[in-house]
């Protein structure tokens, strides 16, 4: 029994030592464990927390040792990815929320046919060749009329009128006389027949009176074509004079449509080419012309050329002087299908064209600056003559938002083509002149290359006065688009945009010399571009976007040249998704012309053009 006890107890006492040596590992062993764990997990934040660097998404100017809200924006700051390949100062690197904040998008490179719509504005006319005056060959009174109003249709030989000619009572007696003395002097006698002949007297009529017939008292008027009586000159008992146009006809069954092509568009119309066109007075009908005819000279007025084409009316639908707008699509001549990429890519610093080039190699999104060599536009689409490669990626939407992170991190960009980043002070290096998000850009320099440094460009007094009633009625259109747009008339918006457009085309910058024209130069092209851009923009979005972007330059030059009356420089901060836009007015109350009717009023005004 004794024996049966101990075996017991020793069993419950290796029992209880094996729980206590699990329990123990569990609490103490375990614990341990966790504490390291977590130890760890503290200094590898401790670690982050010391070399994180925190940007803004939209501000990456903006570098912080610790999170917290962008002072600028107030957005949260976002850990900025550190490592990897470095940039050059080429390139720009920006965060996958900057991406989707900007709205970045990208299109590829590709080779395709250069195609052009193009908007033809135009006039209905008679053809200028079947156009025929009936006049008076020798002096007299109109005794009858056959033909009494305009519009009536006449044959080729018809009897239009008689007139009663004491002339040809002489000449014909002449002709008797000279056909008496026809052996004699037969010279006398060809010049009276020649005479009458030239009277439109037959030879059967002059016949009849050199052999003694009787005189005729009147000699009628003949239609020389068939067409229409478009002008009727004379009334019965009228006295006409010699070479006095009695009727004017004209032949409509073929008409003339005249277009005015800009000096821009001519590359891409040939002879031969087709235009279809309609007309407002027949709704729903199109109708197509030929190209027959390219004017050498432009019209120094409307710089515009006319393109003349021939169009049949064999129905009579068509009538002189109706307005026609046509479209005319173009092929661009070229050997082979051609590089192209949409005009959206593209920007503008004076004469140079740049793009951003998406670079692959980076897993981070990176994009290159680069300068490319553009050919024509071919509808939304520019040929590119070098500087890129079939495939490759470049920035088609949010380019701007693009180059102004360039500019603030230093970077090569459109306004800052020779950046230093190593330099102090180069993250700002490329902000003059420009409206970044959040800031108020510095109006009192110019955004371009030449002009960045210094004091505000000041050319009045230099400018020729013939070109500055050219600018003023620039910056008049300007400001009927910019009423339009407040008003968000789609109607008024085309007018005026339209009208912007053709007073820009009227500008003769070969009345400037020197810095006058260089500064010109430097913001025509950007000027030009959007002001086209909002003409075609079909949506008053559109329109109000591209209205951003012209009053850029627009500003400086007015600012440089001044105006024929006081403006003021409105600045609206919700403009343009938040990010702020500057546009000019003639008055100090706010219209503000990109926000809601209920946001008319919105933004303040920064500046005072005197």
């Amino acid at each position: 029994m004794k024996q049966k006890i101990d075996k017991r107890t020793w069993y419950f006492g290796l029992g209880f030592l094996v729980l206590g040596l699990l329990l123990g590992w569990v609490f103490f062993g375990g614990e341990s464990g966790v504490s390291v764990a977590e130890g760890e997990t503290e200094l590898a934040h401790d670690h982050e927390g010391e070399g994180t660097i925190w940007t803004c998404a939209m501000h990456p100017q903006i570098r912080m040792n610790e999170p917290g809200q962008c002072p600028i924006c107030g957005m949260d700051l976002i850990p900025l990815q550190e490592g990897g390949a470095t940039v050059s100062a080429n390139e720009i690197q920006m965060t996958e929320s900057a991406i989707q904040l900007a709205n970045v998008q990208t299109t590829a490179v590709q080779r395709a046919e250069p195609t052009k719509e193009i908007h033809l504005p135009g006039k209905v006319k008679a053809e200028e060749t079947a156009v025929g005056d009936i006049t008076a060959r020798f002096p007299g009174r109109i005794e009858r009329l056959y033909v009494n109003f305009t519009g009536q249709e006449v044959k080729k030989g018809q009897l239009l009128a008689s007139i009663y000619s004491p002339e040809l009572i002489t000449a014909q007696k002449e002709l008797q006389v000279a056909a008496r003395l026809r052996e004699t002097n037969p010279s006398f006698y060809e010049s009276a027949v020649r005479k009458l002949r030239l009277w439109n007297i037959s030879d059967a009529q002059i016949s009849r009176i050199a052999s003694g017939g009787k005189l005729q008292d009147n000699l009628n008027i003949y239609a020389t074509q068939s067409g229409t009586v478009v002008a009727k000159n004379v009334n019965v008992g009228e006295y006409v004079s010699e070479g006095q146009p009695l009727f004017q006809v004209t032949g409509l069954g073929n008409l003339w449509v005249l277009f005015d092509a800009y000096e821009s568009d001519l590359p891409w119309i040939e002879v031969g080419d087709e235009v279809r066109f309609t007309v407002p007075s027949i709704p729903g009908e199109t109708f197509t012309s030929k190209v027959t005819f390219i004017d050498p000279v432009l019209n120094p007025g409307t710089r515009a050329a006319s393109v003349r084409t021939e169009v049949n009316n064999a129905n009579g639908k068509l009538k002189p002087d109706m307005f026609a707008q046509g479209v005319l699509q173009s092929e661009l001549d070229v050997a082979a299908s051609a590089l192209m990429i949409p005009r959206t890519a593209v920007l503008w610093t004076g004469k140079r064209a740049v793009v951003y080039v998406k670079d692959l190699s980076f897993e981070q999104p990176t994009f290159e600056f680069r300068e490319v060599e553009l050919g024509p536009e071919a509808g939304g689409m520019y040929v590119v003559n070098s500087g890129l490669k079939p495939g490759e990626e470049v920035v088609t939407n949010g380019v701007f938002q693009v180059d102004a992170a360039a500019q603030l991190q230093g970077k090569v960009s459109m306004m800052n083509p020779n950046a230093d980043p190593g330099a102090a002070g180069g993250a700002m290096a490329g902000m003059a002149g420009m409206d970044m998000p959040g800031t108020e850009a510095n109006l009192s320099q110019t955004p371009t290359s030449k002009f960045v440094e210094g004091d505000v460009a000041d050319f009045r007094g230099q400018v020729p006065a013939a070109f500055m009633k050219q600018l003023n009625d620039v910056v008049d259109a300007y400001l009927a688009l910019k009423e339009a747009l407040v008003e968000a008339d789609e109607k008024e918006t085309a007018k005026y945009s339209t009208a912007l457009l053709a007073a820009l085309h009227k500008v003769n910058d070969k009345l400037l010399k020197g810095d006058t024209k260089d500064f010109w130069e430097e913001k025509k092209s950007f000027l030009f571009q959007h002001a086209k851009l909002c003409k075609e923009a079909d949506t008053i979005e559109g329109k109000r976007e591209n209205f951003i972007f012209l009053s850029q330059p627009l500003i400086k030059i007015v600012e440089a040249f001044g105006a024929r009356q006081q403006l003021y420089v409105d600045f609206c901060p919700m403009a343009k998704g938040g990010e702020g836009a500057y546009w000019l007015s003639e008055t100090k109350e706010i219209r503000n012309p990109f926000m809601a009717a209920n946001m008319r009023t919105c933004g303040e005004v920064k500046d005072v053009i005197k």
